[in-house]
């Protein structure tokens, strides 16, 4: 099959195309290559799919309509997966407008690619922060999601709408699926793994936020990869919701369009989080305690049984073995440097 994948040069679409790539699919690229963290990091990732025949890359940015539909048009995907977007939660405090920019007439733009090329399927990223100040754990899908506490979380529940109206509309099958704190080799600088284990190995101070009492749904990139490939061929059907004991289907009533976890429902602490790391390096790390930042939530918690009943699968990769492959895979990346 072919695939169109928006973000290849980013942390999960690299890991995405990667799998694709060996199962023996055809993928395309698109990436903008933006300085929101190390360009030199993303440039390796292209660099390692450019070496299979079957991936070619597009330097573009999502914005770019013109570009983005000749690349979707001479390509033909039989799948769309939308995963580049303007990420962090803190960030989007001090540069709204970038997300805006990226997030809101990005995905746009492909929506109106989809909308004109009309490929099989629809995939797009969205994130558990659209859970927001949700008090209800675990969270489900069908879930009240209305209450975002940070501007990227906005954008992403925002890409939801836009894209339910062009599967309703131009009966468009798609899936969005929010991610839980995915971790792994080649991870994203701005994330606390990184963050955490770079200030380790050069014995500086990490921050401790939340005063280290927030949680989160951890889940490892190799999980979520399996999730989103399993999902690719649950294509959502107008009134053919998934019947399962005990779970509610996300299918909207007037679309091909649902909306899934991927996440294994095991939230654990962030101080565990922060002691395996510890473990895994044979140093203890000095911490500076801090108050939760904003746009931040406590914990996050998924309920994982729409996944499973679609697919079968629920992620389980546990921490302890999650962290030690990012560490291995640091120690070989921070060499080479």
């Amino acid at each position: 099959m072919k695939y169109f994948i928006t973000g290849t040069a980013g942390f999960i679409g690299f890991h995405l195309a990667s799998r694709l790539i060996a199962d023996g699919h055809q993928v395309t690229g698109y990436d903008g290559m933006t300085p929101y963290y190390d360009v030199e990091l993303k440039q390796r990732r292209h660099a390692l799919l450019r070496a299979h025949n079957s991936f070619s890359a597009i330097e573009g940015m999502l914005e770019d309509k013109a570009l983005l539909d000749s690349a979707v048009g001479a390509f033909r995907p039989d799948v769309i997966v939308h995963l580049a977007a303007q990420a962090g939660v803190r960030y989007s405090i001090d540069h709204p407008e970038t997300y805006v920019s990226s997030n809101l007439v990005g995905t746009f733009n492909v929506l109106e690619a989809a909308r004109a090329f009309k490929p099989a399927h629809l995939m797009l990223a969205s994130t558990s922060s659209v859970y927001g100040g949700n008090k209800k754990m675990p969270f489900e899908e069908a879930d009240r999601a209305d209450f975002p506490v940070s501007l990227y979380a906005a954008t992403k529940k925002a890409g939801e709408a836009m894209s339910h109206s062009y599967a309703h509309l131009f009966d468009l099958p798609t899936t969005c699926f929010r991610f839980f704190t995915v971790y792994g080799p080649w991870g994203r600088p701005d994330m606390a793994l990184f963050k955490f284990v770079s200030a380790i190995e050069e014995g500086r101070a990490i921050d401790v936020y939340g005063m280290g009492q927030m949680r989160r749904d951890f889940t490892y990139i190799d999980d979520l990869i399996e999730g989103i490939v399993l999902l690719g061929d649950a294509v959502p059907e107008r009134g053919k919701p998934v019947v399962a004991e005990g779970v509610t289907d996300s299918l909207s009533p007037v679309a091909p369009w649902r909306v899934v976890n991927i996440a294994g429902g095991q939230p654990i602490g962030l101080m565990p989080f922060v002691e395996t790391i510890e473990r895994k390096l044979g140093r203890t790390a000095e911490k500076i305690m801090l108050p939760m930042q904003q746009g931040d939530v406590e914990e996050t918690f998924a309920d994982a049984s729409l996944l499973y009943a679609l697919t079968g699968f629920t992620p389980k990769v546990d921490v302890e073995m999650g962290v030690s492959s990012f560490v291995d895979w640091y120690r070989s990346y921070a060499h080479a440097h």
